[in-house]
C-alpha cells in the first residue's frame, strides 16, 4: 500500500539538527523529530577514511509527501556543514501507512 509519504532520515553530529531542520522547512518540510544518537565508528574507521570521529550524533526524522522529498533532500545536501567529509548521512525509506493522530 502506497501512503504518498517518505521518511527522510538525517544522521549528523550533535548540535546541527535545528539548523538542518530550518533548511528543510524552507524546502517544504512541515516538521521533524530530533533524537539523540551515538556513532559506533572505531579508530580503524578513522584511519581508513581520514575523517574525524565524532561519536555524539543527532538523528533528524522528517515525514514528507513524496512530491516534496527531492527538494528537501537537495536543500539539506547543499548545507555547507554536511558537504564536508564526516558531516553526516541522509537516506529515505518508504512509509507504508501514514495516519495523523488527533485529526
Amino acid at each position: 500500500m502506497e501512503s504518498g509519504y517518505k521518511r527522510i532520515t538525517v544522521i549528523l553530529n550533535r548540535g546541527y539538527a535545528d539548523d538542518v531542520m530550518a533548511i528543510a522547512r524552507k524546502a517544504g518540510a512541515k516538521g521533524g523529530t530530533v533524537l539523540d544518537a551515538r556513532g559506533t565508528g572505531t579508530e580503524e574507521d578513522v584511519k581508513s577514511s581520514g575523517i574525524s570521529l565524532v561519536p555524539e550524533k543527532e538523528m533528524l526524522i522528517i515525514i514528507a509527501k513524496n512530491d516534496k522529498v527531492n527538494a528537501i533532500i537537495d536543500a539539506i545536501g547543499t548545507t555547507l556543514y554536511l558537504c564536508k567529509p564526516g558531516g553526516g548521512v541522509i537516506f529515505t525509506t518508504n512509509v507504508e501507512q501514514f495516519i495523523a493522530l488527533g485529526q
